[in-house]
């Protein structure tokens, strides 16, 4: 294992979830930074790309699809996982781009051996005023899902667990 542990940044509305993960991952010796929602993380990214990205797949404003879908395209070197408790099982839901998927709520465990053994992948070089120029917004229009929750558009809908 390697001295220094990854930096990541957790993404996720409910600031329970978003803080108890975060802290719990500085316990164990990972650089962990947290965001509210997509827009936030976005922000975040670009002040420091992080070595992983967890994000909550359902958030109010960008959801976690969106965000994956724009950090995928605009930085496809950094490691994800996607996490929500409305899928079930331990694979990336489909329309979900994200290298790995948590079920919220079972075993933290397998979370963190799944930021352990993420596949690194070679960082390119990328100004980050390409992605969100201050004068632009984003092109793919929010869509309300079940229960009001944000998705992105084309986004798999919930499975009962």
């Amino acid at each position: 294992m390697p001295d220094t542990k990854a930096n990541l940044l957790v993404v996720d509305d409910e600031p329970s979830n978003r803080m108890s993960l975060a802290s719990l991952l500085r316990e164990i010796g990972y650089r962990a930074r947290t965001a509210e929602d997509g827009l936030s993380a976005l922000i975040e990214i670009g002040a420091e790309v992080p070595d992983i990205l967890l994000s909550d797949l359902h958030m109010p404003g960008m959801s976690g699809f969106e965000l994956l879908a724009v950090v995928r395209r605009e930085f496809p070197a950094l490691r994800t996982i996607a996490m929500s408790g409305a899928f079930c099982g331990d694979e990336v839901p489909s329309g979900v781009a994200a290298d790995a998927f948590y079920q919220k709520g079972s075993d933290l465990g397998r979370l963190l051996r799944m930021i352990e053994t993420l596949p690194h992948r070679e960082r390119m070089a990328i100004d980050f005023a390409t992605v969100l120029p201050a004068d632009q917004h984003l092109s793919a229009p929010i869509q309300s899902g079940p229960g009001g929750a944000s998705a992105a558009p084309g986004a798999m809908q919930l499975n009962s667990c």
